[in-house]
């Protein structure tokens, strides 16, 4: 009889262990559901969406681009030299571009948006949440979603792909002045290859993952906020932190998750 029990309370545990992450994706998906719902209801709430516009995406376009610039230069170092060794030195400026383009101009500037932006949204409704600021909304009769969630998940949704499109042509330069300014290749060629390689669906298939490391982002963040008193981890302060420790490190994984599942569609 005690084996029995011993038994069931293994396969309870692993039951739990299964279930709990499925709830967890359900409850994260029909919030981001309801955000997306709010954020087309009447009145529009413009006024908000272009305040977080300039905290997500004017307030990041510094970090963006200086993590753009230094990400070209390291490109066009690494690939000269390793091009080099097959004589094909000239083909720097696709390398170059097509790298940033498809793959890391979506996925750093997402990155960078979660370390500067992601984890301040989840402390501010983290904190909200555990003062019942959250709670006093609802008792005045205001969605807290549609308050909260969906001006920031339409501003992410508009200010992605402008931060990745700067990253881009930042980081374009920046393996420009690495690979023609300072190893020689004749800037002609540079950005001959960079004018003959990249098409549109490149550019394309950037900014989808733009949008859709938008969504991912903002979504999980403010969740992850939204949810600071269900931890059972922590609570007050120490809640606030976890939720935004998670917030930051689901968001980053996920990002690299959803970048090979785009990209295997994408190719």
């Amino acid at each position: 009889m005690l084996q029995y029990h011993t038994i069931e309370n293994v396969l309870a545990g692993l039951g739990r262990m299964v279930i709990a992450p499925i709830q967890e994706l359900g409850r994260t998906t029909i919030f981001f559901l309801q955000g997306l719902l709010h954020l087309f209801s009447v009145p529009i709430q413009a006024e908000k969406i272009v305040d977080q516009i300039y905290f997500i995406g004017s307030k990041s376009i510094f970090v963006v681009c200086l993590t753009g610039a230094f990400t070209g230069m390291v490109l066009g170092l690494q690939g000269y030299y390793t091009l080099v060794k097959f004589g094909s030195e000239g083909m720097l400026g696709a390398a170059v571009a097509l790298s940033l383009i498809r793959e890391m101009g979506p996925v750093l500037s997402a990155i960078m948006v979660v370390a500067r932006a992601g984890s301040a949204m989840a402390a501010e409704i983290g904190i909200m949440r555990i003062s019942e600021q959250i709670d006093a909304l609802e008792t005045m009769d205001i969605n807290p979603v549609r308050f909260l969630f969906s001006p920031r998940l339409g501003a992410a949704l508009i200010s992605f792909p402008f931060l990745t499109a700067m990253f881009d042509v930042v980081g374009i330069l920046g393996g420009y002045l690495t690979g023609s300014v300072l190893l020689g290749i004749n800037s002609g060629v540079y950005f001959g290859r960079v004018e003959s390689s990249v098409l549109v669906q490149d550019i394309n298939g950037g900014f989808i993952k733009a949008f859709c490391f938008a969504a991912i982002v903002v979504t999980i963040c403010c969740y992850q906020g939204y949810t600071t008193h269900l931890r059972k981890e922590g609570f007050g302060a120490k809640g606030v932190s976890l939720s935004t420790t998670s917030a930051v490190v689901t968001s980053c994984v996920l990002i690299l998750v959803f970048d090979y599942v785009l990209t295997s569609f994408l190719l």
